[in-house]
């Protein structure tokens, strides 16, 4: 059997449990050289899957479980990288709070690296039961994550309404295969589509098990109804864990929802559109609607991911219109620049709101970003670019990748559904303004001198010019994009 395309994965998960025993020997004073191996292992992975990347083309190991293919190899590149610009941007705030060092020694560098573990699996996996492994594996270290200040009451509070929901939502999802497997009688994407569209195949159970799996992928991305762990969890995490729940993991549960849901059961597509019309448009009106009157800028930042990801959605819908399929590519790559798109962009929010907390305080308010334009004009700078990304407003990246959703939409004839979209992106620019509001018209509550570390600086400095270049040009990224798709659809 060829391993080749394993390679990656096998060496992350080598290079963990090394840095796990080497965490458990050094002493405390040294507790950076935690940070430096995860930060080289990150790097060797992003190499190794460059190398092992099959030629274009897509490689099936291990009984067909496991796939290398051209989407997951861009996908996976991306992750190292959001988890990468997530460890620098944290380093501080984690030593900070004794999560790095002291007692509890190196345990979230660790966890980072075994969730970024689940989510290869996750972007990888052409298995029901391989993406819910990974899934798990993934969650279950984000649960530790967020429970990681074990004398905090609030994230104690976080981790369980995390914990229980996602239990539940596994429940949904597993039920949803099992279902699946009964009409199908395989659990193998290939195969469980090509007996979808048989006319042998039993509706009904498909039906039922279509709609089992959508609610527990909608768990794990967060829109509405299955929303209502995300802004507790946002706020009572650490902030670096709520960046690590955040970032990559929502390019994760945009490649399951790929698998799963084109991959798996494109012959149904009739039936999960419409589901995720319903979940994309309540998500944009209760995200936006809601996050207008938060006064903690975790929690409004996590109703924003909840609009966020609703709109992505809108991409995930457009692929099919009354069984014509030529609108496939364009819309799965407009969903999967999308999610791209707003992981960066969060990375440097977040990566700003770090920089701004110190050891007994969190910037966690929107007040306290009151007069950060005197403060430090470089970083207001950063995070007005930001916050015109998340709104959508032109150059910026996030105007593009709304464009090109709403472009999808309207090819599919559904008019209606794109007006809807735009006038909650209205909505939802209120409350992004009101940030680049504070920061320079308002006076500053707290006049700390704001002074990173060179890494931050630069990693920083990098997020917020990457925003503008790639909305100014941003057809390299949407080809890669585009030339993914096709090809990952094509195998």
């Amino acid at each position: 059997m060829n391993f080749t395309p394993l390679y990656p994965e096998i060496f992350l998960l080598l290079a963990t449990c090394v840095i796990l025993l080497v965490d458990m020997f050094i002493a405390d004073s040294k507790r950076n050289l935690t940070y430096v191996l995860t930060i080289i292992t990150l790097g060797i992975s992003g190499v190794l899957t460059v190398v092992t990347a099959s030629e274009g083309t897509s490689a099936y190991v291990s009984h067909n479980m496991f796939v290398s293919d051209p989407m997951s190899m861009v996908l996976k590149l991306f992750s190292y990288l959001a988890v990468g610009m997530t460890l620098v941007y944290s380093r501080q705030y984690v030593t900070d709070r004794g999560m790095s060092n002291g007692k509890l020694g190196g345990e979230f560098y660790v966890l980072a690296l075994f969730s970024l573990l689940g989510q290869m699996v996750m972007i990888s996996g052409n298995n029901f039961l391989i993406i819910y492994l990974g899934l798990e594996l993934m969650s279950l270290a984000l649960y530790a994550l967020v429970a990681l200040r074990r004398d905090h009451t609030v994230s104690t509070e976080a981790a369980m309404k995390y914990f229980i929901l996602g239990a539940l939502a596994s429940g949904f999802m597993l039920y949803g295969i099992s279902m699946l497997y009964g009409a199908t009688g395989s659990l193998e994407l290939a195969e469980v589509a090509k007996v979808a569209s048989s006319p042998a195949a039993n509706k009904t159970i498909l039906v039922f098990g279509i709609v089992f799996l959508v609610a527990g992928l909608a768990f794990k991305l967060g829109v509405v109804p299955f929303h209502m762990w995300v802004p507790d969890v946002y706020q009572g995490s650490p902030t670096a864990v709520t960046l690590l729940l955040g970032g990559a993991p929502k390019l994760a549960a945009f490649a399951i929802t790929f698998r799963l849901l084109v991959e798996g059961l494109f012959p149904q597509a009739v039936d999960w559109q419409q589901m995720l019309v319903v979940l994309a448009v309540l998500s944009m009106a209760i995200g936006n609607l809601t996050a207008i009157a938060q006064t903690n800028l975790k929690r409004m930042l996590a109703y924003s991911t909840i609009s966020q990801m609703g709109f992505m959605l809108l991409g995930m819908l457009s692929g099919v219109a009354q069984g014509n399929v030529s609108f496939a590519a364009d819309a799965y790559s407009s969903a999967m620049f999308y999610s791209i798109t707003y992981v960066l962009t969060t990375l440097g929010t977040f990566g700003v709101i770090m920089l701004m907390a110190r050891s007994g305080f969190e910037a966690e308010n929107l007040e306290d970003l009151k007069g950060l334009n005197k403060r430090s004009p470089w970083f207001a700078f950063v995070m007005l670019l930001l916050m015109f990304s998340l709104a959508g407003i032109p150059p910026m990246m996030g105007f593009y990748a709304k464009l090109s959703v709403l472009q999808a939409v309207v090819a599919t004839g559904q008019i209606w559904l794109a007006v809807v979209a735009v006038l909650f992106s209205l909505i939802g620019t209120f409350y992004y303004l009101r940030v680049v509001k504070l920061m320079y018209f308002d006076e500053a509550v707290d006049n700390a001198v704001i002074n990173p570390s060179a890494d931050v600086r630069i990693v920083l400095s990098l997020n917020g010019a990457a925003v503008l270049l790639l909305g100014l040009m941003p057809g390299g990224l949407m080809n890669i994009c585009l030339k993914a798709i096709v090809k990952t659809l094509a195998s």
